[in-house]
């Protein structure tokens, strides 16, 4: 007998006829022996329904209640596949995160877990019954709701796994697994059978949008085999693991890329001890996160200094800059909002020479300038304008042969 969880996105559940499906399938594993968590997320599109409501309230709503509101999403979906597996036959118990104690911090719209108390769902399972969780909450120490973020529901699957020692914690889907990138950018583009906790890591860091990047670290944190499956069709769908000696690695797993990119540069800075903290730290304290960093070093011992901050965040990031510009005596700020990062991953970087130079040759064989270039042990990232991306991509796809299996290789 194996235990697995299983976690149904907002598509998956989308309607009823979807929630009676997904009822469908989780019976049918429970049939045949296996114990059975399920994690639902809300149904599509019903969180954002539910900001939008909160919205015409307090234009800038109070993250406290924020939470109690869009944590109703997913009470709805475990109460209404609770009653499908019901009518088919099937014992059931829904629960909210509360109710099964996953305990977080007090951080409301983006809090982490610290803790999961399994006794419920354990005696549950034991009598033969599949548990139900509700996604992307829990509770914090003095008894408030509390949510995990966008795509939270995620991350409560692997950690409820990991709580159970699950056999295997499978996230269904509205695709059939990890690609080595997107297919409506790159029609060739290829399933992956497997993949590393590390490439999954810095693919869904970089822009793959199939698994929340907590949910990834969390994996490997605590060894969860993850399997991403679809909802909508049969199949293996992909395994992430650790990676295995004995597994065959491709060079190049994949090929991530991110829209949501902006570049800020400062000149004319002072090349002074300190002075990446007094331009960083004000940008920090407002809770901007800094991706890409290039510090450039004139012979008039002054600095140039860029980085790039998500898209959304490019114009407050922009006005902080500008005042610390005013205060170190910098010349000036310029930005940019229309660039793009792409980026590619693979743990074979790390015994193979001349990935670099065959990624930049080939985006400069396609005209394409690089703006920025980031490295680490298993990725190379580059920023490139935005018009070059899917140009960009197909191109990188096609050099490392990524429409091909290694067995073709």
């Amino acid at each position: 007998m194996a235990l697995y969880v299983y976690k149904f996105g907002g598509t998956s559940v989308g309607s009823v006829e979807r929630i009676k499906s997904v009822a469908e399938k989780v019976k049918k594993a429970h049939d045949l022996g296996d114990q059975i968590v399920v994690v639902l997320s809300a149904m599509s599109g019903e969180t954002n329904r539910l900001i939008d409501l909160a919205k015409e309230m307090q234009s800038q709503p109070t993250a406290r209640e924020l939470d109690v509101l869009i944590s109703t999403g997913e009470q709805v979906t475990v109460a209404l596949l609770s009653m499908a597996l019901h009518q088919l036959g099937c014992d059931a118990t829904s629960y909210t995160g509360g109710q099964v104690r996953i305990l977080t911090d007090s951080v409301h719209t983006k809090a982490r877990i610290r803790e999961i108390d399994d006794a419920k769902m354990r005696a549950d399972l034991n009598d033969r019954k599949v548990v139900v969780v509700a996604g992307f909450q829990g509770v914090d120490e003095f008894g408030d709701i509390t949510t995990l973020g966008r795509g939270g529901s995620d991350t409560s699957a692997v950690a409820l796994a990991a709580a159970l020692k699950a056999d295997e914690c499978h996230i269904y889907t509205d695709v059939d697994g990890v690609y080595t990138t997107d297919p409506r950018v790159e029609p060739k583009a290829r399933r992956l059978d497997h993949i590393t906790f590390e490439e999954m890591l810095e693919m869904a860091s970089l822009g793959s949008k199939v698994l929340q990047i907590r949910s990834v670290e969390f994996a490997g944190k605590y060894n969860v085999a993850l399997r991403v499956l679809s909802s909508f069709q049969e199949g293996c769908g992909t395994l992430i693991t650790y990676e295995d000696s004995q597994m065959e690695s491709a060079l190049i797993s994949g090929i991530a890329f991110n829209r949501d990119e902006a570049k800020l540069t400062i000149t004319g800075v002072p090349d002074l001890p300190g002075v990446a903290h007094k331009i960083l730290g004000p940008i920090a304290d407002a809770n901007i996160e800094v991706d890409m960093i290039v510090q450039n070093i004139a012979d008039d011992a002054s600095t140039d200094f860029t980085f790039t901050v998500h898209r959304n965040e490019y114009l407050r990031a922009k006005t902080i800059l500008e005042q610390t510009c005013s205060e170190l005596g910098a010349r000036k700020v310029t930005g940019d909002d229309t660039i793009v990062k792409v980026s590619i991953v693979g743990v074979g970087m790390r015994s193979h020479a001349g990935i670099a130079s065959t990624m930049f040759k080939t985006l400069a064989d396609e005209g394409i300038n690089i703006r920025m270039i980031a490295t680490s042990e298993i990725k190379i990232s580059v920023v490139v304008d935005e018009k070059y991306l899917e140009l960009a991509v197909r191109a990188l796809h096609s050099a490392f042969e990524l429409d091909k299996t290694i067995e073709a290789l």
